[in-house]
C-alpha cells in the first residue's frame, strides 16, 4: 500500500486546488475570465485562482456532484484540473533512476496508472476540506523565471496553518504542476520512496501491477459527501 502520508498529502493539494476558490479576490475572476484563450501568458498563481474559480462553481451548480455522483466527479477533475498538471515529468521523477530502464510501452502504462492514481484520490478528497478557508500568498518570482512555487496556506480553526506549495514549470502551453509539497512534504518524493520498493522487488512491471491494483481498490469507495444529507 501507498504511505498514508502520501493519500493525506494528495488528498489535501487537490481538495485545495478544486475548492480554494472562495478565498479568491474578486480581481483573480477577471484576470480568469480574460486569461482563458491565451493559457501561455497566464500567470502561475492566477491560473491556480482561475481554475479553483471555474471548478467552485461548478460545483456549487451541480446537485449530482454534491451528492456524490462519482462519473461526474472524475470527469470534472479530468476536464478542468488535470490538464494543469505534468505527469509525464512527475511520473518520471516519482519513478526516479527506474525511469531510464523502463521501455516505452512501461512509461506509457506508468503515467496512465499514476494518473489513475491521482484522479481517483482527488475524487474521493473533494468535500474533505470544504469547511476551510485559504489564504494565497503573493507569488515571488521574476518574470523571467520558467521555474516557480506557489504558496498557499490552508486556514484551520484550533488548528496551524497548513501549507501547500505548488511546484510549476513553464511549458508551450503554459505553467504545469510537477509537484505538490504538503507542510514540507513532497508528494513526488514519497511516492519515489514507495516506487523504489516495488521495483526493487518485483521489477517495472510488479509496479504496474501494484498501481492498478491499488486503482482497482479505489473504483469501490463512494465520494465524500455522497452519504451527507
Amino acid at each position: 500500500m501507498l504511505p498514508q502520508i502520501v493519500r493525506l498529502a494528495t488528498a489535501a493539494a487537490t481538495a485545495l486546488l478544486v475548492l480554494a476558490g472562495g478565498m479568491a479576490p474578486a480581481g483573480a475572476q477577471a484576470q480568469a475570465q480574460g486569461a482563458q484563450t491565451r493559457p501561455e501568458l497566464v500567470a502561475p498563481d492566477v491560473l491556480v485562482k482561475t481554475v479553483t474559480l471555474e471548478v467552485v462553481d461548478i460545483i456549487q451548480k451541480d446537485k449530482d456532484i454534491q451528492k456524490g455522483d462519482r462519473k461526474k466527479v472524475i470527469a470534472l477533475i479530468e476536464t478542468k484540473v488535470l490538464p494543469h498538471f505534468n505527469f509525464q515529468a512527475m511520473t518520471s521523477s516519482a519513478v526516479g533512476r527506474n525511469w531510464d530502464k523502463a521501455n516505452a510501452e512501461q512509461k506509457a502504462r506508468l503515467m496512465e496508472e499514476f494518473k489513475t492514481l491521482l484522479v481517483r484520490t482527488y475524487s474521493s478528497a473533494l468535500s474533505a476540506y470544504s469547511n476551510q478557508k485559504f489564504d494565497f500568498r503573493p507569488l515571488r518570482a521574476k518574470p523571467t523565471d520558467t521555474d516557480v512555487t506557489v504558496n498557499v496556506r490552508v486556514l484551520q480553526s484550533g488548528a496551524q496553518p497548513v501549507t501547500i506549495d505548488y511546484d510549476m514549470e513553464k511549458r508551450p502551453t503554459g505553467w504545469k504542476v510537477w509537484d505538490v509539497r504538503v507542510g514540507g512534504i513532497s508528494l513526488v518524493a514519497n511516492y519515489r520512496t514507495e516506487f523504489d520498493n516495488l521495483i526493487r522487488e518485483s521489477g517495472i512491471d510488479g509496479l504496474i501491477k501494484a498501481l492498478r491494483a491499488k486503482n482497482s481498490s479505489l473504483e469501490t469507495p463512494a465520494v465524500a459527501g455522497a452519504q451527507k444529507k
